[in-house]
């Protein structure tokens, strides 16, 4: 029997799942990933501890593998997960910092830095990423001003997938996909840019080999292998960032596809053969990045999400609650109930879902949610409905942001991601869109994804499309309602005002000036 294990770091567990070669899950394991604020002068510094990734991720592994009757049958492994988060190791690689977390804002001033000395429009242009505080880059130039005797000692700087690699099997590698999330990557070369690096005074050799996706990387160590179960000697195979990686068993990694991944936040990307770098991706906040199917690129775009629900659920949903205890169910029945009861528009009542700030396709910072046409005959199910609605307008702005960009229709949609389950959401999202969603029936897309590179690199499967063949299964496709649709597009011409006519007003409230 030939498994293939996938293993995903992610912001809130490590998961170690083994699939078999036609995609079904067999196995998993699961640990917390922990968050520190090791600082008391700075309590909003935030880090992963290297220790506590390679122990969690060690247990996860050894309870998957001690579901098998052999550990024998996992033909190969390989990694993905999070971006942007590096340790830096010495030449024996011992971890001589935390990961700075994404979670950690103490880059501000290296990111103002960058953007007055090497620029926005030069860094996307070459790298395909919008400046964030978060880039790899500014965690690096941070270190060098505030703990340069660290940085001396370092040999390299390691990607939290490449950590876990190098502790599976001594390898320091990454790969194209993660490579893009350092802000210091070239997208057309496919290896690291000597202009930024120059431009940052960022010293080349801290980085480690990039090779793409699938690269069979070592085997398993003995240390390894008493940590985790795995037979020493297991193949190794590069893996890549988690949301690529996701797009493999569904089919989402073909030019012409959305690829709709929506949890938290929602992140809609698109496939293309070579890189586009123009101007109009970076002003909507769109990041182009090596994709983890070989001969391919994204550009993909991020807001948040499912975050918004939550809100209200908190907020709102206790009479939610007390149905759900009182007549069994879950609360989500309930409140979703009351949104579908609420007719389409709801009632008048739009939403703009910036109550995180706005990333995509407007990039606002100081831009603030708003909830617009409220009168006195407004329910609760009308308040819960437009911010459904709110959420899929906003899916439909980067939909159309990301067209723009790659001068291209987007007319398939692939569908993953907790919100899946939400079949009021799917169906409106749909109605909004104009245009059928698949939902594929896939559990762990995302380590799915990583297993499947494992295969290719050992020959199990001979491409990304032979994989797909092999594991995909149909689930559901929402079909628009077409009547509904036409009114959703007069609706959609009005949420676009929306921002523009809030922005002033939201400035002087973010700036203080009201409250």
């Amino acid at each position: 029997m030939d498994y293939l294990m996938g293993i995903d770091l992610g912001s809130t567990s490590l998961k170690a799942v083994i699939y078999d070669v036609e995609g079904n899950a067999v196995a998993i394991g699961r640990r917390p990933i922990e968050r520190f604020n090791p600082s008391a002068q700075h309590p909003e510094w935030t880090v992963w501890q290297p220790e506590q990734v390679w122990s969690g991720t060690a247990a996860a592994i050894e309870d998957a593998v001690s579901q098998l009757d052999d550990p024998g049958d996992i033909s190969a492994v390989a990694v993905t997960g999070m971006g942007m988060d590096g340790v830096p190791v010495d030449e024996n690689g011992k971890w001589l910092y935390p990961f700075i977390s994404w979670h950690d804002p103490r880059t501000g001033p290296q990111h103002e830095w960058w953007l007055e000395n090497i620029g926005a429009d030069k860094t996307f242009s070459i790298g395909g990423n919008p400046v964030w505080p978060i880039n790899s880059a500014l965690r690096i130039l941070w270190m060098a001003q505030h703990e340069p005797e660290i940085l001396k000692r370092t040999d390299k700087w390691l990607l939290i997938e490449d950590f876990l690699n190098y502790m599976l099997c001594g390898r320091q590698v990454t790969d194209y996909s993660m490579a893009s999330c350092t802000m210091l990557f070239d997208q057309r070369k496919l290896d690291w840019s000597d202009e930024l690096l120059k431009a940052s005074g960022i010293d080349r050799h801290l980085m480690p080999e990039v090779q793409p996706s699938a690269t069979p990387l070592g085997e398993v160590n003995a240390d390894a292998a008493d940590a985790t179960g795995l037979p020493a000697g297991t193949p190794v195979i590069l893996g890549g960032h988690d949301h690529l990686c996701g797009a493999l068993p569904v089919g989402a990694f073909e030019e012409g596809i959305v690829f709709d991944i929506t949890g938290t936040w929602e992140c809609v990307m698109a496939p293309s053969v070579e890189p586009v770098l123009n101007p109009e991706l970076l002003e909507m906040g769109v990041t182009v990045q090596a994709h983890v199917a070989r001969g391919r690129h994204a550009a993909w775009g991020g807001a948040v999400a499912s975050e918004a629900l939550e809100w209200y659920r908190r907020q709102f949903g206790f009479e939610a609650q007390h149905q759900a205890e009182e007549g069994g169910g879950a609360d989500w029945d309930y409140l979703m109930a009351a949104a579908s009861a609420s007719p389409p528009g709801a009632g008048g009542v739009m939403f703009l879902p910036h109550m995180s700030a706005s990333s995509c396709p407007v990039v606002d910072a100081r831009s603030l949610g708003a909830f617009v046409g409220i009168s006195n005959r407004a329910t609760s199910g009308d308040m819960l409905r437009a911010i459904i609605e709110g959420l899929d307008y906003q899916f439909l702005d980067i939909v159309k942001a990301v067209e723009a960009g790659l001068g291209s229709s987007l007319e398939k949609f692939i569908a993953v991601g907790g919100a899946v389950r939400n079949e009021f959401w799917m169906q409106n999202k749909a109605d909004v869109v104009g245009r059928p969603i698949e939902v594929p029936e896939v559990e762990e897309a995302t380590p799915l994804g990583a297993a499947i590179l494992a295969g290719i690199g050992i020959g199990l499967y001979r491409d990304e499309r032979d994989a797909c063949e092999r594991v995909r299964k149909p689930g559901r496709t929402f079909e628009p309602d077409e009547t509904l649709s036409s009114k959703y597009a007069e609706w959609f011409q009005i949420y676009r005002e929306l921002y523009p006519t809030l922005k002033p007003l939201s400035h002087k409230i973010s700036d203080g000036s009201a409250g």
